[in-house]
């Protein structure tokens, strides 16, 4: 048998098994046992091995077990899943029973068993299958600026002249108008500055970059929040009609006035009614979400609870916890909408 090829199918099975086992936390020995195998061919297994063929080949045998699982979008079926696959399908399982089983198409299960069997056997294993999905799968080449001197050197000169990459993308357009190859978004500039490696521009130009980042600030999801953000606001457009009458006291407008630099702050408390205004002391530079809440339920709890109907505030991040202030005063909290903040003195007047 001619060195490099795969096993048998049962040895190759018996592989899958003892991957499987080593996976699941079980010792060598006992996986061994279990698979019926020598403890050496086991350990050759879980490491790897080199040998030198009768020709003086030097040929090496990759571990049937990765030290750590590649990170992959979800989109993708996983090792997990296609280990599923495998038991659902060798016990007789369709592929939409086993797309219902794992909450995918059955159009993924279908070409799934159909383009990752093994090449020996022709049988479907979820080991062999994850290597030759992962073998398919896309790898970052080399980009324009790095194929094209031209362009490289064009980009380069831009950048050293402070230019940004919008800048450049736009200008290239002019210098090569007959040349749509040389075109490039501001987006393929940032990776070539960023990853130099992959664009074939010098390590030293991050510098010149109007942030002078050496590495890109990450993105957030476009689902996440930054901590402090505001959720579940109840807008102005809810507040009850005796609030915008002004004919009831205890509906308050509030607002945060800042110093310079943000080196100091104090909360205002202006009654829509009475234009009675109660200042909310907020020592130091401390105005995050905590500092204003608490303030604002020590300010509040002293007046009686007919004073306390409700609060209008801007959509200021200092009011993320505006659920515990409604809690802890027993008064709902009305958002204003965007750019169209409280208005104070007078000017409440127009409104």
């Amino acid at each position: 048998m001619a060195h490099g090829r795969p096993g048998p199918a049962p040895q190759t099975a018996k592989r899958e098994q003892f991957a499987r086992l080593i996976a699941r936390g079980v010792s060598n020995a006992e996986a061994c046992r279990i698979v019926g195998v020598n403890p050496r061919t086991g350990k050759r297994w879980r490491h790897g091995r080199s040998i030198t063929s009768s020709s003086g080949e030097r040929l090496h045998y990759p571990p049937v077990i990765s030290a750590r699982k590649q990170v992959i979008s979800p989109r993708y079926l996983s090792e997990d899943e296609r280990v599923v696959i495998a038991d659902l399908h060798r016990r007789g399982q369709s592929a939409r029973g086993i797309a219902a089983e794992l909450g995918r198409s059955p159009a993924t299960i279908s070409r799934e068993l159909r383009r990752n069997k093994d090449p020996g056997s022709g049988q479907y294993r979820p080991f062999t299958a994850q290597r030759l999905a992962a073998g398919r799968r896309a790898r970052p080449g080399r980009g324009k600026l790095a194929a094209d001197p031209v362009l490289r050197q064009f980009v380069a000169g831009l950048l050293e002249k402070r230019w940004s990459p919008e800048q450049i993308s736009h200008a290239l357009r002019c210098e090569f108008p007959g040349e749509p190859w040389r075109h490039v978004v501001h987006e393929t500039i940032y990776q070539a500055v960023y990853r130099p490696e992959l664009g074939g521009l010098r390590r030293d130009l991050p510098k010149a970059l109007r942030t002078g980042r050496r590495r890109r600030r990450p993105r957030r999801r476009p689902d996440s929040r930054r901590a402090g953000s505001l959720t579940r606001m109840t807008m102005i457009s809810e507040r009850p009609a005796e609030a915008a009458s002004r004919v009831e006291p205890g509906h308050w407008e509030g607002d945060l006035i800042t110093g310079a630099s943000n080196r100091s702050a104090i909360g205002t408390l202006v009654d829509r009614a009475s234009r009675f205004t109660i200042l909310v002391h907020l020592p130091g530079r401390r105005h995050t979400a905590e500092a204003v809440r608490d303030a604002l339920v020590a300010a509040m709890a002293m007046l009686p609870a007919q004073l306390r109907r409700s609060l209008t505030w801007d959509q200021g991040k200092e009011l993320a916890l505006h659920t515990e202030i409604a809690r802890a005063l027993g008064m709902p909290v009305f958002f204003c909408d965007p750019h169209s903040p409280p208005l104070t003195g007078q000017s409440r007047e127009r409104r």
